[in-house]
């Protein structure tokens, strides 16, 4: 039986402490592409959240039963399962969203933090820790996105979720709107969080399950 501390300590590293994104550098292509808009950003993220969730679980759940010289072979079969459910759901009740994300879902299954989560925790720990680690990293991953989204569509858009914020006297950054902003706002936002919260690298000697 899990104790509260165990998950608040699971959540606390996958949003925060070891960020998916600002501290390990993964599943940056896509942070990069859906982040002009923050309800694109939010569905991306959501979908991640639950692809990686259900993927460390069913992951953790035949672990014991999967050779090893092929585990990562079954472990992208899995995750492709969870993102053509995902594709499947845009497609069927969000049209719309799924044409906005284009290709971006499809490519759910190479992002690095879904098969690193599979690896480095599912495959060493039980069912439902997976499954709240797969949930806490999917949300650090969305927070992220959100982060991004927000500066960008703010300054790009003058908008919040597609509601004007800023009005007609705003004089849209278009730079902000387009790949080199989304380069940008990124590096600021990685260089901002390692600044106030830099990475204690002892820390990384005692990972126990990770």
């Amino acid at each position: 039986m899990m104790k509260l501390k165990d998950i608040k300590n699971i959540f606390s590293t996958g949003i925060f402490n070891d960020n998916p994104v600002y501290r390990q550098l993964l599943g940056i292509c896509s942070a990069l592409a859906v982040t002009n808009l923050m309800l694109n950003s939010l569905v991306m993220g959501l979908g991640l959240v639950f692809v990686t969730a259900f993927s460390s679980m069913t992951v953790s759940i035949i672990r014991q039963y999967i050779p090893r010289h092929i585990r990562m072979m079954v472990q992208t079969l899995i995750i492709s399962a969870y993102v053509i459910i995902v594709d499947i759901v845009l497609k069927a009740y969000y049209p719309s969203m799924s044409e906005a994300l284009g290709p971006y879902v499809g490519l759910i299954i190479t992002n690095c933090i879904i098969m690193g989560r599979c690896e480095s925790f599912a495959q060493k720990n039980s069912p439902i820790p997976s499954f709240i680690d797969g949930v806490a990293n999917g949300l650090g991953y969305t927070f992220v996105l959100l982060s991004v989204a927000f500066f960008r569509e703010l300054l790009g858009f003058g908008s919040l979720f597609g509601i004007p914020v800023l009005g007609d006297w705003w004089v849209r950054w278009i730079f902000m709107i387009m790949p080199p902003g989304a380069f940008f706002m990124m590096a600021i936002l990685i260089w901002v969080t390692n600044s106030l919260s830099p990475v204690k690298e002892e820390s990384t000697v005692t990972g126990g399950g990770r």
